[in-house]
């Protein structure tokens, strides 16, 4: 049988364009854009001009009076370490993240406290969206960083990052999001979010693994984790990649350029679901009472083993994650279902799938016979 891929939230597959995008760069030979040479200053041409598109593509202010900065990182584990440890900065301090953040963020949050930071949690609901209404009283006069994520990885859960940035803003603290489930599956505009800070990468949209970027709002108080260069104003150091920024252009021109991608994710999404409801007893979609990106089902199979159930799709040819990619490793139940008050069971049988721009209908529908007779086999062998 052939394989069908659903687990498009831990990495796509790189988009032929974009492939010859990078290949057309190697053959270029782009040499060290930080070199005072003509090789290098013909390098550094190229990576700007990827640097300003990626700016104006996710809504950054690229007017020369005021303008935002785009720094290019290894990844959005990358980029998230250095919007929370570099905004903020030398401890004391005080640092809120919600409970449902990706590991890279809420890494970075507990190193903050192993350091004498401390640090807030802040609470969702049922459904998975973050309590943004306790917020306020979260917030302190040494409060150095908000964390909030624009989607989450695990239930594709949307989070009021707006709302949330209105709030920082009026308190006058720095606000991050990692909007990396959200570039390419959603509008993103930097400048209407109002974030301090936002994460992005490319891997998660037909891009190159290896390259992400941190966006910093003019005048971000953000200080450097890395030494020991010039590049990047010093914040981010170390020779840039002219080949993975141009990927990274590349990618998110796009899916940018293909606005109906959202909602026929969405169909994809629902006919799964649907179909797998009808066909299934005690199926409980986690994050289903709220507003969720079009991309991502996390489905709880009541009474069925998740770490078995990966194993039998897997090898039915069904690719799908218990949680995060960064997470794979554990066999510890989600920490996002878990900040929802999700029970035992639901904790348990838990499984993501995710869907992309080369998903079809047919691999959908495929998929759903597939999950259904690998459940249905699971659960005779144990009633057996």
């Amino acid at each position: 049988m052939p394989p069908i891929y659903l687990d498009h939230n831990a990495t796509t597959p790189l988009d032929r364009q974009v492939a010859e995008a990078m290949r057309a760069c190697d053959v270029e030979g782009y040499l060290n854009p930080a070199s005072q040479h003509q090789f290098g200053q013909r390098a550094r041409r190229r990576l700007e001009l990827a640097r300003e598109s990626i700016a104006r593509l996710l809504g950054a202010r690229t007017d020369s009076h005021r303008a935002d900065q785009v720094l290019f990182t290894s990844g959005g584990t990358e980029a998230n370490n250095l919007a929370l440890l570099g905004l903020a900065g030398n401890p004391p301090g005080h640092v809120i993240v919600t409970a449902i953040e990706h590991p890279s963020v809420l890494g970075a949050a507990e190193h903050l406290e192993r350091r004498g930071f401390a640090v807030d949690r802040l609470p969702v609901d049922e459904a998975g969206v973050a309590r943004v209404a306790d917020l306020p009283g979260l917030i302190r006069s040494d409060t150095r960083v908000v964390s909030l994520m624009l989607v989450n990885n695990e239930t594709g859960v949307l989070q009021p990052v707006r709302e949330a940035a209105m709030c920082c803003q009026a308190a006058r603290v720095p606000f991050h999001t990692d909007a990396v489930q959200g570039v390419g599956k959603l509008p993103v505009n930097f400048a209407e979010l109002g974030a301090t800070a936002l994460t992005a990468t490319a891997h998660k949209l037909g891009g190159p693994r290896g390259v992400g970027v941190l966006v910093l709002a003019h005048g971000a108080p953000l200080q450097a984790i890395h030494f020991g260069g010039f590049q990047q104003a010093g914040l981010r150091p170390g020779t840039e990649s002219v080949t993975l920024a141009v990927g990274m252009q590349t990618a998110l021109e796009n899916v940018i350029a293909q606005p109906e991608v959202p909602a026929r994710l969405e169909l994809l999404r629902d006919r799964f679901e649907q179909a797998l409801l009808s066909q299934l007893p005690d199926v409980i979609v986690n994050g289903g009472g709220a507003a969720r990106a079009p991309h991502t089902s996390n489905l709880s199979f009541l009474g069925v083993d998740r770490q078995m159930l990966v194993v039998a799709l897997d090898l039915a040819g069904v690719a799908c994650s218990t949680g995060s990619a960064c997470a794979s490793g554990s066999s510890d139940p989600s920490h996002v279902l878990a900040a929802m008050g999700a029970s035992d069971p639901v904790l348990r049988s838990a499984l993501r799938f995710s869907f992309g721009v080369s998903t079809s209908v047919p691999e959908v529908d495929e998929a759903c016979e597939r999950i259904v007779k690998s459940i249905n086999d699971l659960r005779s062998r144990k009633s057996s």
